[in-house]
């Protein structure tokens, strides 16, 4: 797999030279901790890779239309889902994250890797109020850090990602590598189907 700074080259190293942004004004992440939740502002300095943020319609968040208003493609997009889990009383939790255009495979994949009977998504009050992030825009980046970041394969190679801010108002540009390299993420073959 390539480092974080080989996939910089890709995108050309610089904040602006993202090629899935679209029609994004793509700003550093750094210069605008306005632009993301709180916890995610905090745990920036945790990506070992240029991070770029855009400011969006926080009406057109959900990836579909997203995608579709900024002209970000979108097998370049991935989401992040909150999953829970039981396991002899105790709930465990866990962030996965897969491209856009695959589903995560909660019952099989998921539920093996949290050793748990049955697993299923968070509902969306528990998942905000765990993450400190808006529903629809929950991030892999500033998650409650004993929580596994199961990552799909794919979404690790992808040479550049948008991914959200942990608010509806913005988009993350990332790149694959750094999301894989995040504190407590780890790469799983056939997370997505």
């Amino acid at each position: 797999m390539p480092d974080a700074a080989a996939d910089a080259v890709t995108y050309g190293g610089d904040v602006n030279d993202w090629n899935i942004a679209g029609t994004l004004a793509v700003q550093a992440a750094a210069e605008r901790p306005d632009l993301m939740a709180e916890p995610v502002a905090a745990a920036l300095d945790s990506v070992k890779a240029p991070v770029g943020i855009a400011e969006i319609d926080p009406d057109l968040a959900d990836t579909a239309a997203f995608c579709e208003a900024y002209s970000s493609p979108l097998d370049a997009s991935a989401n992040c889902v909150v999953v829970a889990g039981k396991r002899g009383g105790a709930v465990r939790y866990a962030a996965a994250l897969v491209l856009a255009t695959t589903r995560a495979d909660v019952n099989n994949v998921i539920r093996k890797q949290l050793d748990v009977r049955k697993v299923s998504f968070a509902p969306m009050d528990e998942a905000v109020e765990l993450t400190n992030m808006a529903y629809g825009g929950i991030t892999p980046i500033g998650l409650p850090s004993d929580w596994p970041v199961l990552v799909d394969a794919a979404v690790a190679r992808a040479p550049e990602l948008v991914v959200g801010s942990g608010i509806r108002g913005s988009k993350l540009l990332v790149t694959g590598t750094a999301l894989a390299e995040l504190p407590g993420a780890e790469v799983v073959e056939g997370l997505a189907k």
